[in-house]
């Protein structure tokens, strides 16, 4: 599956700082069960990619609510 192919999977997602000073993020669903932990650095540079991907998102969003709705023949 590619990053921008929809999916039906289902998942509980958190995040938090673990006893050992590294930020987790636990994946949780059918089947899965993930921690990934990340230095508090790594974490840092995962949270500009989340940002700038939702400022991207948004961007993405805005042109298509500017296109004039299709004609259907």
């Amino acid at each position: 599956m590619g990053i921008d192919k929809q999916s039906e999977i289902a998942a509980n997602l958190q995040i938090g700082p673990t006893s050992l000073g590294m930020v987790r993020i636990y994946v949780e669903g059918d089947g899965v069960d993930l921690p990934l932990d990340f230095d508090p650095d790594e974490a840092d540079e995962i949270a500009e990619e989340l940002r700038a991907a939702a400022e991207r998102a948004r961007a993405m969003g805005k042109q298509s609510d500017s296109r004039p709705p299709r004609k259907r023949p």
